[in-house]
């Protein structure tokens, strides 16, 4: 694969992975398959959750491609216990990777899982990709391409929201051999 787009679920009624997409959701995603439909992507990999295959659906009709789903895709689990100060508790898992919340994943877990189905889509023969996640899950997977993406970077994510993630393969003269070294490019696409 050359290029992957990662795109977060549209408007929902809720976190619950049961939460099925709001009117306006359903319009984003229908918006989303418009958009996405003349890009050459002939793969769809999405979470299991509801409102993020409903984000795929769309775009799987309008280009006759099936949709996958991966639980390593799922939103990261920031604890098993109510959280009333949840968002402190997520600044704290930017701040420090490896720390967890009760019943939670650390950050490095998360974006472990969900760089793995990246690899997975690198190592596939089509040339564009979409992997359709959640916010929190989106944020980890960016972080490990610009480092500097961290909580406020994920307080301004919209639902949905785009981003091209691309790989090209430059050449280096290594001592005589010449090696393949993957040099990744990634960008923000606004929905029109």
């Amino acid at each position: 694969m050359e290029s992957i787009y990662l795109i977060r679920h549209a408007k929902a009624e809720g976190q619950e992975p049961y939460a099925s997409l709001t009117d306006e959701g359903y319009t984003q995603a229908e918006r989303l398959a418009e958009m996405l439909s003349s890009h050459g992507i002939s793969y769809i990999v999405s979470s299991p959750w509801k409102r993020a295959v409903q984000t795929a659906v769309p775009l799987g009709a309008a280009i006759q491609q099936h949709i996958h789903t991966d639980e390593r895709l799922q939103e990261r689990v920031l604890s098993t216990k109510d959280l009333p100060d949840w968002m402190d508790v997520l600044k704290r898992t930017y701040d420090d990777v490896d720390w967890a919340a009760e019943g939670g994943e650390s950050s490095r877990i998360a974006a472990r899982r969900a760089l793995a189905v990246l690899e997975e889509c690198w190592s596939r023969p089509e040339l564009h990709g979409v992997v359709v996640t959640h916010g929190n899950l989106l944020s980890l997977i960016i972080r490990q391409y610009v480092p500097s993406f961290g909580y406020p970077e994920w307080a301004r994510l919209s639902n949905p929201d785009i981003y091209v993630l691309r790989r090209e393969h430059r050449q280096m003269d290594e001592g005589g051999r010449k090696e393949h070294e993957p040099i990744f490019s990634i960008r923000r696409l606004a929905l029109d």
